[in-house]
């Protein structure tokens, strides 16, 4: 692709990203990552997509935010695939399936549950969601390294939903198969990467635990996703991202 065309939705540039991305579902937060970044420019805003480029410790690194769920989300992957990016993080909240993990608490994905919606428009569902094992190990090694001693690792449920209505769901099913969260766009990011050659994995702050409630379907009377525990545990969370991606050749 010519390093000066747009690229249609998130309306920036091949010249203007970084080989490397942390995606984030929200505008805020990819500023709040931005802000971690050394002179952080914002290269593109667009709908529920906005890009920052900067470097971090000296590494060029690409910031952009992906709105909520797999349709949306899968604009930006593609885009920025086309746009050169090789290695991508992605930073979200997830609701907990695991007791034991607190609010607040990280969680490091080794692959997803592909009930997010989109990447079976894509390719067959026996095509699996594998989280990169450089990723992986990256992301370890930087918790590690800032002391971070929480943190829980296992297959995420990714859901094309999150509030159910009339249909049964299928979050105990998958409980008791092992799954330590539920979020809404990884398993879309991981398909989209393997088909393409690139590099992914995913990192997540905990902001509810679904097993400590009657029933584990969120509960709107009580989520509250903007907590203080929860705005500690997000901003560990991108340190922890993008200091990952500064250590993968």
């Amino acid at each position: 692709m010519d390093p000066n065309e747009r690229l249609p939705i998130l309306k920036v540039t091949p010249s203007q990203l970084a080989p490397r991305a942390l995606v984030v579902g929200d505008r805020e937060r990819a500023f709040q990552a931005a802000q971690l970044l050394t002179d952080p420019d914002e290269v593109g805003h667009n709908r529920e997509y906005r890009t920052f480029t900067g470097s971090y410790t000296g590494v060029p690194l690409t910031v952009c935010s992906h709105g909520i769920g797999g349709p949306a989300a899968s604009i930006c992957f593609k885009e920025l695939i086309q746009g050169g990016v090789k290695t991508i993080i992605r930073a979200g909240t997830c609701g907990a399936l695991v007791e034991t993990i607190d609010d607040g608490q990280l969680v490091l994905a080794t692959g997803a549950i592909r009930e997010d919606g989109t990447s079976t428009s894509l390719v067959p569902l026996a095509y699996p969601a594998i989280a990169d094992r450089h990723i992986i190990q990256a992301l370890e090694e930087s918790a590690a390294g800032q002391g971070y001693t929480s943190l829980h690792t296992g297959i995420v449920l990714t859901q094309s939903y999150l509030y159910p209505e009339l249909l049964p769901t299928t979050t105990e099913l998958w409980m008791e198969a092992g799954a330590v969260c539920v979020e809404m766009e990884l398993a879309t990011l991981l398909v989209m990467s393997g088909l393409h050659g690139v590099r992914s994995g995913g990192i997540f702050t905990s902001d509810g635990n679904l097993v400590r409630r009657d029933t584990p379907d969120l509960d709107t009377s009580t989520y509250d996703p903007h907590r203080d525990v929860v705005t500690h545990g997000v901003q560990t969370m991108l340190t922890i991202a993008l200091d990952a991606l500064t250590r993968l050749t």
